[in-house]
């Protein structure tokens, strides 16, 4: 009876006893079982601080050529990826109209300038007139004073002087007036040559087509797109950059530019200028990064990145940035200290594309390690197993 007793107790402890060990042996091994991390090398050497944008490649000076006047496309004489000369011709429209009426107009200012001439010689006619009047004014006079002449021939010298002098007057108004429709003659036929003049659409200046719209035969209006032409002296990227980065950048700091057609690359650029208005849904700035080399092959809008230099060191020491972890509102990083992971309070400085600058916190030689994968967290003492590393890669 007493053997059967000792018996249950015992079924019933080895009841137990299973899930509890089972439960000890998985505390034991996740307490004290190596975790694997990567790691990295502290080394000191050169760190670049960049802000990065993503905007489209522009030209600052560009043209939508249109013609000034409404007419038919006679002849275009150049075509997409053409480029230009400042004062080349473009483009003809049918000018047979328009020199009709130059030759209107410059007949018009014919017979003007002849009108004119009639009139002067018609005042020089009353100017002889008057003087003749006058003269046999003066003669009456004397004949009258003399009493050899009458009262009534005295008035009828007043009167001839006073008509002579009203037929003077009459022709230089005359005068006036026939001035007056030389000179609008004038303007009217300097205004159908300038007419004319339109018919032969120019090139601005020196550039390049980058886009044909129209075909000679088609009626084309003012404000209508015949093509597009742009200056290719400075050719830059027009980046939104986040407004956060503002206060670091200025005109006339070094860029780099990577265009996704060539991601493997980059172009050398400088900040040209600095937009003045934020979005405010994006809250991104834009910031134009003038090219200074471009690709063999490019075309106006296509994407590209910009990277601006904001500062630069030599021999600091920087670690990746997936090292640097936060904890109370600082920055820190576990630092491999005879396979544990031991916490350590770090002062960061540039912040690069690929590395940190770490200012404090750290020496030359010394391990750092982070988890492999975003769902494993470090503890500070916790036993590690340090099975990969990081290579920093240069920007392109």
């Amino acid at each position: 009876m007493g053997r059967g007793r000792i018996g249950l107790f015992l079924r019933a402890i080895a009841k137990w006893l299973v899930p509890l060990a089972v439960i000890v042996f998985i505390v034991v091994r996740v307490k004290f079982a190596r975790v694997p991390v990567l790691a990295h090398e502290v080394k000191a050497g050169p760190i670049v601080a960049e802000v990065m944008g993503t905007g489209t490649l522009e030209a600052r000076v560009k043209t939508v050529i249109s013609p000034r006047i409404q007419g038919i496309l006679s002849e275009v004489l150049v075509d997409q990826n053409d480029p230009v000369e400042a004062g080349q011709l473009l483009a003809l429209l049918e000018d047979q109209e328009l020199k009709l009426q130059v030759d209107v107009a410059e007949s018009a200012l014919a017979a003007a300038r002849a009108s004119a001439q009639r009139v002067r010689a018609d005042e020089a006619r009353a100017q002889a007139v008057v003087h003749q009047a006058q003269l046999e004014h003066q003669r009456i006079a004397g004949l009258l004073t003399n009493r050899i002449s009458s009262q009534a021939d005295f008035d009828k010298a007043i009167e001839l002087l006073n008509v002579a002098s009203a037929d003077l007057r009459r022709s230089q108004a005359a005068i006036v007036e026939a001035d007056s429709q030389v000179q609008t003659a004038e303007k009217q036929l300097a205004h159908q040559r300038e007419l004319l003049t339109y018919t032969r659409i120019v090139s601005p200046y020196n550039g390049l087509i980058v886009r044909r719209d129209r075909d000679p035969g088609g009626v084309i209006v003012p404000g209508g797109s015949l093509m597009q032409v742009i200056s290719t002296n400075e050719i830059w990227v027009s980046a939104w950059v986040d407004e956060t980065a503002m206060a670091g950048l200025a005109p006339g700091q070094p860029a780099r530019v990577v265009f996704r057609s060539e991601p493997a690359r980059s172009y050398p650029g400088e900040v040209a200028r600095l937009g003045l208005e934020a979005d405010r849904e994006t809250r991104e700035f834009v910031v134009d990064v003038r090219v200074n080399r471009l690709p063999q092959v490019w075309a106006v809008g296509q994407r590209a990145e910009v990277f601006i230099e904001t500062g630069r060191k030599s021999g600091v020491l920087t670690v990746p940035p997936q090292f640097v972890q936060w904890r109370n509102n600082r920055p820190g990083v576990f630092v491999n200290e005879r396979d544990v992971a031991v916490w350590r309070d770090v002062t960061t400085g540039l912040r690069g594309q690929a590395d940190i600058e770490i200012a404090q916190g750290l020496s030359e030689g010394e391990q750092v390690v982070a988890p492999r994968d975003f769902q494993t967290q470090l503890r500070p003492g916790q036993r590690i197993r340090a099975g990969g590393s990081i290579q920093l890669k240069a920007a392109p």
